[in-house]
């Protein structure tokens, strides 16, 4: 049925309502748990001095959180504020080699940041991949792109890569093989482009130009090198009517995200809680509950702050880069769930759409999925967590799929069509409950630990069964109709946009 079936406003308010005070109670829940635990012994490692004033400390289990915003703050904000000034002038001056101009920036950055070696060895596979490029066949680039990716992810190989590098601070491990595996992603990209290119071959100085662009050279995003191509070689530098103010009011969400996940960490613990087993089982059902959503919402928080940043300066650029992930408590589909859009855009792209084509089959579907979640492994680094989450998460794929097509039969089909709009709504949103909490309990391995995913998953829907688990799963229920309320409201703003867009 339609996303465009509208229920009663005083069922959505009732949804509302519910949706609040389970929220307030699980967090209440949460927040005792932390405040109780807060000079616990086993807690020590993960929570530090924070607030005294408040009589507070503060949740630091997350190493790569505590390092953007303390000991290396400054370095980021120096070598972007940089790039901010060298793009700025480069922009004015010489609109049509800014490319250039960032690429040498670039390179001069990870140079300064890790050593000649580490730029040697960086150079040297993108030499090997442009070489690889030359013979233009699709299979040749995908077989050394990924024997270069594994280089880098498997051992011993990454190790005897790494052990060049001399030196040694809090993030060199972060920054090496943050750089090398996106500079591999960014140069299949280039391969593959190059392949499809009817007349001749891009030049060295383009991939070069592509990869050591500093905003996106350490973290990502990925942007795909047609679409980076295009843009950067964009002589005629305008912007869009707003597009600064849009840029300024980015940048105060993202400072504001900051601070509220700084506030956030000083009274609620939800990182370093799930490291003691022992101490979790005392919880309610309810604090369980939210402490696993919690867990994604943050990772979601930290992804969207980090491209979030990144793509603000992209857009002083004159960059249209991709965009944020999309926020965890808006879904309740397998299909878009992803905490990097760049990683998602380019293995779509070449992998998921490139062998599941229009993904109506269910073997190729299969086929697709599984060879995405393969390469999306290799990617991550090849471990028994990783390989857990991606068998999980590549079924729940699946099986929405099949779900899907099992009820599209003509008998399923017909009774639907006899239903009304509203009602097809919430049976649909029954079964979208469901999958949010297959969602939430597949990701939560690799976000926090799969004992705790585990202890979750029992208590939720075997020990919990059936008050918990039918509680749960309704307030649920009632979170996903406001999501489906939400899409229905944005699906009739874009068809006014459209039928505006036509007249005009």
């Amino acid at each position: 049925m339609g996303v465009k079936t509208m229920l009663p406003n005083y069922e959505l308010g009732f949804y509302a309502l519910v949706v609040t005070c389970a929220v307030v109670y699980s967090g209440s829940g949460i927040f005792e748990a932390s405040r109780d635990s807060m000079n616990r012994k086993a807690f020590r490692d993960g929570i530090k001095p924070g607030w005294h004033y408040f009589g507070r400390k503060m949740d630091v289990a997350d190493f790569e959180w505590v390092m953007w915003f303390t000991s290396f703050r400054n370095i980021i904000l120096f070598a972007l504020s940089g790039h901010v000034l060298f793009g700025k002038i480069c922009s004015m001056t010489v609109p049509q080699h800014r490319a250039v101009m960032y690429m040498i920036y670039g390179a001069l950055a990870v140079l300064a940041s890790m050593g000649l070696v580490y730029l040697m060895i960086i150079l040297s596979h993108c030499l090997v991949l442009y070489s690889v490029a030359l013979a233009k066949q699709k299979w040749l680039c995908y077989v050394a792109g990924l024997c270069c990716l594994a280089s880098f992810k498997v051992e011993p190989f990454g190790s005897w890569q790494s052990g060049f590098v001399t030196g040694a601070f809090d993030l060199q491990d972060v920054l090496f093989y943050g750089g090398s595996t996106f500079t591999i992603m960014r140069c299949m990209s280039f391969a593959l482009e190059s392949s499809e290119k009817k007349e001749g071959i891009y030049s060295i100085f383009d991939l070069l130009k592509y990869n050591f662009y500093l905003p996106f050279f350490f973290f990502g995003p990925v942007m795909t090198f047609d679409q980076f191509h295009a843009q950067v070689s964009t002589r005629e530098l305008r912007r869009r009517d707003d597009e600064m103010k849009n840029i300024r009011v980015n940048a105060l969400l993202h400072a504001g995200a900051v601070v509220a996940v700084d506030i956030f960490f000083h009274f609620f613990y939800i990182l370093t809680l799930p490291s003691d087993l022992k101490f979790v089982t005392r919880l309610s059902d309810w604090s369980l509950a939210g402490l696993a959503y919690s867990n994604l919402v943050y990772d979601w928080v930290k992804a969207a702050v980090m491209f979030g940043v990144i793509n603000t300066i992209a857009r002083l650029d004159h960059l249209d880069p991709p965009q944020p992930p999309k926020c965890i408590t808006m879904l309740y589909i397998f299909a878009e769930t992803h905490f990097d859009r760049g990683i998602n855009d380019w293995l779509c792209k070449y992998v998921y759409d490139h062998i599941g084509e229009n993904h109506d089959s269910i073997l190729k579907e299969l086929l697709a999925s599984v060879t995405t979640f393969a390469v999306t492994t290799l990617w991550l680094g090849p471990c028994e967590v990783v390989y857990i989450w991606s068998v999980v998460n590549c079924f729940g794929l699946n099986f929405e799929l099949w779900v899907q097509k099992f009820f599209q039969l003509g008998p399923f089909a017909k009774l639907e069509a006899k239903l009304s709009g509203a009602m097809s709504r919430r049976i649909r949103a029954a079964f979208g409950a469901v999958n949010f909490w297959a969602i939430v309990l597949y990701n939560i391995p690799a976000l926090n630990s799969l004992d705790f995913a585990l202890l979750v998953t029992k208590r939720l829907l075997v020990m919990g069964f059936p008050v918990s688990t039918l509680s749960i799963w309704f307030i649920t229920y009632c979170g996903v109709q406001l999501i489906k309320e939400r899409e229905r409201i944005l699906a009739i703003k874009e068809e006014e946009e459209s039928d505006k867009a036509k007249v005009e």
